[in-house]
Formats: C-alpha cells, structure tokens, sequence
C-alpha cells in the first residue's frame, strides 16, 4: 500500500467517509462537532469538481445535515440504507423501523447493565457502542447477535470501531458508490473513496473495480493509498480545493 496519495484530478468524484475520515474520533456520537473550516474546504472541493462530492457514512442523513448545517450534500446515510442524490431525492429516508423493536428492547436492557456502554438508535439501524467500556467487547458482540436472531436473514450485525450496529441487509457503502455513479455529475468520473472502518472496505472495492482509487485513514483496514489521520486528509483535501 502506498503511503501517500495521487496527484488530484478535475476528473474524479469524491465518496468520503465521516467519523474517523474527515473528523476524529469522539468518546461518543453526540460529541461530534463540524468545525467552520472543514465545511467551506468541503464546499469548495466540491464546487472544483462541479458538485461531485457525496457524505458517505453510517450516521443517517438526517444527523449529516446538523453536523454539517447550512450546508447539505449528496449523502448516504447508515451505510447505504438511505441516500440523498443532488438533485435532492431521497431514497430509504430514515423512520423507526417498528421490527427493530424488540431488539432495541434488548439492548437497551444490555446497556442499562454494562456501565460504559451506549445504545445509539439510528431509526433504521441500532448500534452498541463501547468505547468507554472495551472490556465488553465480547458481551456487546453476543448481545448484537442474540438481539439480530430472531430478526431473520433481512438484518445483520455490522462490526465498526467499537460498535456493532444491527442493520437492514442488502445495503452497503459500494450499493451507495454504485447508486451515485449512474447519475450526474459522479457519472463519467473517476471515483475515489476515503474511509478508515471496516464498512468502507466495501466501497473500496467498489470504485477499484470501476478503474477508480481507494484510500485508506489510519491502518486498521486495506486500499491502494493510505493517509494516517484526518489532519492528513485536510491537507490532501486543499490540495484538490486548489486545482486550478
């Protein structure tokens, strides 16, 4: 794997991961902060490459939108479960999932159990953090699991850093990259996906399989090219803002 990453093209289109890509990672998700400067280098990387930049993360579009207020981009929220094209059509808007139910029954009664842990319901997803508590790494696994049982083959249990996430199957990252690819103005461009967990491993082989370029955030997953930190994807994302 390279350490460093191409020269930056007018010709590519942009699928960025959120948390732990474009932002450090937080003891918790509501810690998040979108800091002034990210959101206009976003703005104006986007407008370089004529609007093809898309959020690509495991929050819901809905929680995009507050971090990065006023501005909304081309998203995919929850892994590819929900997406908002540029033209702003959605498709799989976030709602309570009412099969979720007694799953979040269960976990909740997990997290109320395991001091450190966290429930953090999504609408259409559930997820089981455990940053704070690492030592329940192995409970929190078996809970996800015991809770996404009797949910069948239409759901499964999503590994991340420090969280596992019950979620609808069928949906992923590279279905996201694929669905933004066959309209404008990703289409006809080179795409070039940045992501640092294990759920963006899909769409980095999504775009290599279109010719494109997959880059990795950190060491804990496998792509052409590699950035060691959000710091570093700022400055690799200035480089692209400035393109003559």
């Amino acid at each position: 794997m390279n350490e460093r990453v191409p020269a930056p093209s007018h010709d590519w289109c942009l699928f960025l991961d959120v948390d732990g890509t474009l932002l450090d990672i937080s003891d918790t998700p509501s810690a998040v902060v979108v800091d002034p400067a990210l959101k206009e280098l976003l703005l104006r990387v986007s407008r370089r490459l004529q609007g093809a930049l898309a959020l690509v993360s495991g929050r819901s579009i809905d929680v995009l939108d507050e971090l990065f207020e006023p501005v909304k981009f081309p998203a995919a929220g929850l892994h590819g479960v929900e997406r908002r094209s540029t033209t702003g059509a959605l498709r799989g808007a976030n709602y309570p999932d009412v099969r979720l139910d007694s799953a979040r029954t269960l976990l909740a009664e997990f997290v109320d159990s395991h001091p450190g842990t966290l429930l953090e319901d999504k609408g259409r997803a559930i997820a089981v953090h455990f940053r704070l508590a690492p030592a329940f790494e192995a409970d929190a696994r078996r809970a996800a699991d015991v809770a996404a049982g009797p949910l069948g083959a239409d759901y499964h249990v999503q590994e991340g850093k420090m969280v596992f996430e019950i979620k609808p199957r069928g949906f992923t990252k590279a279905t996201a990259a694929a669905e933004f690819m066959r309209e404008p103005p990703f289409a006809g461009r080179i795409p070039v996906f940045v992501g640092d967990d294990l759920t963006d491993e899909a769409g980095f082989r999504a775009v290599e399989a279109l010719g494109g370029i997959s880059v990795a955030v950190g060491n804990r997953v496998e792509a052409q090219w590699r950035l060691q930190s959000p710091t570093a994807v700022r400055l690799w994302l200035e480089s692209i803002g400035s393109l003559d």
